[in-house]
């Protein structure tokens, strides 16, 4: 007699606890004993269900993971299969700064930022997701919707905090990221750069010392510049992020009035800490007294499931201030940030007040619309697996143009790339000569107070892979092997 279909959620809360998470750890296994080779196709999802008496949801459920994990593609009206390994490039070492504190002078020409930010469709320059990969049908929807129902809220000035409606829809989303908050713990910002520059501002005054991931963002180092601080580079991990040990020495050795740090799937390396770490690094700050300034815009890019831990989870005395936004997940026309400044907060308001009294109230109402009504979930499962396939692609496409010893991260989230050519290329110069030519992309001493890195570049993944962008990695891989 043939069992009824289990239903979809096993007892308990936790994904791994889930049915068709067990589901897809079982196949995921299989496929790694080698029971399913590297392009075979996968059985359907309705023979999936009756093999594992499951209902057809639940082995539904379990093939997206899978695609989420990267360990299944989807063809079109074929079906699933196994995917193919990218051949891997040569890893990339530690970094390995000075250690001294420096006066921050970015000296990024103007012509340079602009075109690197531009973010001009389809660019490997700009850390920015192609209008594809929006879910702008949604976001028309829910402005219609806004502005039908609540013209008068819309047009209005709103508190320094922020719209309470996003502000609770965003506490709600905190348990997912490990942190429970109050949505008065919440300061709502004009995207996540002002809420890092607020946050800086409100712990470490001018002329002070702070301690940054070596590579930074360069925005990051502008930010610092523009606020009269130094700063020391702090060695860090291509794939697991900041080196704690040197982090507990820089820390003894200087009076640190911050730290700042990308937790998950930072920029430009793509790096994510270890859930140990990140606790660790808690401590280490705690023993000092020492604030964070935890950037998390790209947490929920993660290309597997659940997606990682801020480090805010582990704050036990309040000492961080976690900056999240989303400009890497809705839209960055929104310009919708925010901050969690835990025991900053009334200073952080104050800086709030002095340099923007109140963020733009529609936009506010859109993101706590498409928040609640759980689009925003819908799309990040859509996007995730979508990014982590152009990431492959990039990464395909720089092992086979590029010569051999080039070395590249390996994210498991973001769109970043962060890519270290043979000793003798000058990135500068590389990025002078190509942008000539129209090809854009970030040259990597503009990572670094200190120059470093002259023969490091980043790559932006947001773009579907075309053969435009092929045709760039392709010119860009001849000028690493002839140097022009």
């Amino acid at each position: 007699m043939k069992s009824d279909p289990q239903p979809d959620v096993a007892v308990g809360g936790d994904e791994e606890n889930t049915l068709y998470y067990q589901l897809a750890d079982k196949i995921r296994r299989l496929i790694q004993s080698g029971a399913f080779e590297p392009g075979e196709k996968l059985p359907s999802i309705r023979r999936l269900s009756e093999e594992h008496r499951v209902s057809l949801n639940t082995a539904k459920s379990a093939l997206a993971l899978l695609e989420d994990w990267r360990t299944i593609e989807v063809r079109p009206q074929s079906g699933h299969y196994v995917r193919r390994p990218a051949e891997e490039l040569p890893k990339l070492s530690s970094t390995k700064p000075n250690g001294e504190a420096c006066v921050i002078q970015t000296n990024i020409p103007t012509r340079m930022n602009a075109a690197i930010g531009s973010g001009a469709e389809p660019t490997l320059g700009a850390a920015v997701q192609s209008t594809q990969l929006m879910p702008l049908a949604v976001l028309n929807k829910s402005y219609q919707k806004v502005m039908r129902d609540l013209p008068d809220a819309c047009f209005g000035y709103d508190g320094v905090p922020g719209h309470e409606a996003l502000r609770k829809s965003i506490a709600k989303r905190g348990t997912e990221a490990g942190y429970v908050v109050s949505p008065d713990d919440i300061v709502i910002t004009s995207g996540a750069k002002e809420a890092v520059y607020l946050s800086i501002k409100c712990v470490a005054p001018p002329g002070s010392i702070v301690a940054i991931e070596s590579p930074a963002y360069y925005a990051l180092l502008e930010v610092l510049q523009s606020l009269g601080l130094k700063a020391v580079e702090v060695a860090c991990d291509p794939e697991t992020g900041i080196q704690l040990d040197h982090l507990d020495h820089v820390l003894g050795k200087y009076d640190i009035s911050a730290c700042t740090i990308v937790s998950n799937f930072s920029n430009p390396t793509g790096s994510l800490m270890p859930e140990e770490n990140k606790k660790r690094l808690v401590e280490i700050l705690n023993r000092y007294q020492v604030p964070l300034v935890e950037d998390d815009v790209y947490g929920d890019l993660s290309f597997r499931s659940p997606r990682p831990r801020a480090i805010k989870a582990y704050d036990t005395q309040g000492r961080v201030l976690y900056c999240g936004s989303f400009s890497k997940t809705l839209s960055p026309g929104l310009r919708l940030g925010w901050c969690i400044p835990g025991r900053y907060l009334q200073q952080f308001q104050l800086m709030k007040l002095v340099v923007n009294q109140c963020t733009s109230v529609a936009p506010q109402l859109v993101a706590a619309e498409i928040l609640e009504t759980g689009a925003y979930d819908r799309h990040l499962r859509k996007v995730r697996s979508q990014f982590a396939e152009q990431m492959d692609d990039a990464l395909r496409a720089v092992r086979n143009c590029f010569p051999d010893g080039v070395r590249a991260s390996r994210p498991l989230g973001g769109h970043v790339l962060w890519i270290e050519m043979p000793r003798h290329v000058d990135a500068m110069q590389m990025y002078h000569t190509l942008s000539e030519e129209g090809i854009q992309f970030a040259p990597g001493p503009i990572f670094s107070p200190s120059g470093a890195f002259k023969n490091f570049i980043r790559i932006n993944t947001g773009f579907p892979w075309s053969p435009f962008l092929h045709r760039q990695v392709e010119r860009m891989g001849q000028y690493i092997r002839t140097g022009k």
